[in-house]
């Protein structure tokens, strides 16, 4: 879905004119229904107040141009699962059972292992055993795991 379809959809699911929607992004009129056309799309500053404001993240609004996972668990990201910072914007890298108003839950890789393979295994319906040979090979590849040697294993 292109961007002004995306915000299309916002704006109307707000049920809210044009007039109503820039009052509240603090810009005219004009600059929405030049979105809303596709003549331009929101700069950086105003992409991050509607992400805000209307509760949808960066990526939906540029359409889902990626395929967005949780750099810790590995879980498929929507904007409904995505983490918050300490100021209510969405961290588009981490999910919402795994970050928490900028603080992780897991601090180790032990930690997430004990909380993901019950589930997975369930999910992948594969023995524990077989679940936690794949999350220990697939895991260490993710953001958080390769990339912070402070946290790697208890």
């Amino acid at each position: 879905m292109k961007t002004m379809d995306i915000l299309i959809k916002i704006r109307e699911k707000h049920q809210l004119t044009q007039d109503e929607m820039a009052e509240r992004l603090f810009i005219t009129r004009q600059a929405i229904s030049r979105w809303e056309t596709g003549e331009t799309v929101p700069n950086t500053e105003t992409l991050k107040l509607i992400s805000k404001e209307f509760n949808v993240s960066i990526n939906t609004l540029l359409g889902s141009p990626q395929s967005l996972v949780c750099q810790c668990c590995g879980m498929p990201l929507r904007d409904e699962f995505m983490s918050r910072e300490a100021d209510g914007s969405f961290n588009e890298d981490f999910c919402k059972a795994c970050y928490v108003e900028g603080e992780f839950v897991y601090k180790t890789l032990d930690e997430l292992m004990l909380r993901l393979v019950p589930y997975m295994a369930n999910t992948l319906r594969k023995s524990e055993e077989e679940t936690e040979t794949i999350l220990r090979e697939q895991l260490p590849k993710l953001k958080l795991w390769k990339n912070n040697r402070l946290i790697h294993q208890s």
